[in-house]
């Protein structure tokens, strides 16, 4: 009766240790924005990862507050360490810093934040589509995002596009309140937006837009690190078809990773899928989602987190 009462005690903690952080019974959620982003944050839902529902009738659960323009592009959302829903997203086209917020339910938000990542940097002309990756191991938060330096990566400067020519930089942290100085995440080598990184095991998967316009890329790619902060490996080939995609966010079912991303230029949604990372499915035809989504994350919700955000009117 000892060894197996034993036995039972460790079956229950390595199960406790292995959903850590993550809640009973998941649900998805979609956190994207609308036309230029000005009315703030959206959310939808799904049940299989591929037939998605706006909630509150795809009106604003938050509005924008910080920075001159007060937008809320780009939202990305993760659950932290400490049960709490963390928020950034892009607050302007032309600001050198991002927008912060943090929740226990994605219904009640603190006071949104400005985070002012590139402010020591004068050439710094935007700060695109940050995310928030957490670091079980090392138990911190790395928040990373786009941003043109002008008279930097010279070799790949172009004047198409305003002349905007990409890397991605980040900061650290454990609690949200103090912050590591900014550094350069990657430079694969072009004009790099649109990050998202996940943990895969022993190392993280870096998805990445590139933006490069002559000739015209626009496609997505792929890296790989064993370290959150990097180094990342050279950029793989593009995993998306002839269409220009951008703002990628990845759902792991089971064993198949899925992809969603905005066609753009088609001013609709598509998705790839792979059990390789190597190789690629379409699955555009599949899924469906809200009239007007453009550029979010997403992440997992608990069926009772989710049946408050339902009732929210």
């Amino acid at each position: 009766m000892l060894k197996r009462a034993l036995y039972l005690f460790i079956l229950c903690f390595a199960s406790s240790c292995a959903v850590k952080h993550q809640p009973k019974n998941n649900e998805y959620a979609f956190a994207y924005f609308k036309d230029n982003g000005q009315d703030g944050l959206h959310l939808a839902f799904s049940e299989d990862g591929y037939n998605w529902k706006a909630l509150k009738n795809d009106q604003s659960f938050l509005k924008p507050t910080v920075s001159k323009d007060k937008l809320m592009r780009d939202p990305c959302i993760i659950r932290g360490a400490d049960n709490q829903f963390h928020m950034v997203w892009t607050v302007s086209w032309q600001d050198k810093g991002i927008g912060y917020a943090s929740s226990p339910d994605l219904i009640h938000w603190s006071e949104q934040e400005f985070l002012p990542v590139m402010a020591k940097e004068e050439g710094a002309r935007n700060c695109w589509a940050p995310e928030i990756t957490y670091d079980d191991k090392t138990k911190t938060y790395m928040i990373y995002w786009s941003t043109t330096i002008t008279g930097k990566f010279t070799n790949t400067a172009t004047s198409a596009e305003s002349g905007y020519n990409h890397r991605l930089y980040y900061i650290s942290t454990k609690d949200f309140k103090t912050y590591t100085d900014t550094k350069l995440l990657y430079d694969p080598g072009f004009n790099v937006i649109d990050a998202t990184i996940v943990p895969d095991g022993n190392r993280f998967v870096l998805f990445m837009k590139d933006e490069t316009r002559e000739p015209a890329q626009k496609n997505l790619k792929i890296a790989f690190s064993k370290n959150l902060t990097g180094s990342f490996t050279k950029a793989s080939a593009k995993i998306t078809g002839k269409y220009w995609a951008e703002g990628p966010t990845t759902l792991k079912i089971g064993k198949q990773w899925v992809v969603y991303f905005d066609k753009y230029n088609e001013h609709k949604y598509g998705a790839i899928t792979s059990t390789d990372l190597v190789n690629w499915t379409d699955i555009s035809d599949k899924i469906s989602l809200p009239k007007g989504i453009r550029h979010g994350t997403v992440f997992t919700v608990s069926k009772l987190e989710l049946d408050k955000l339902k009732g929210v009117k």
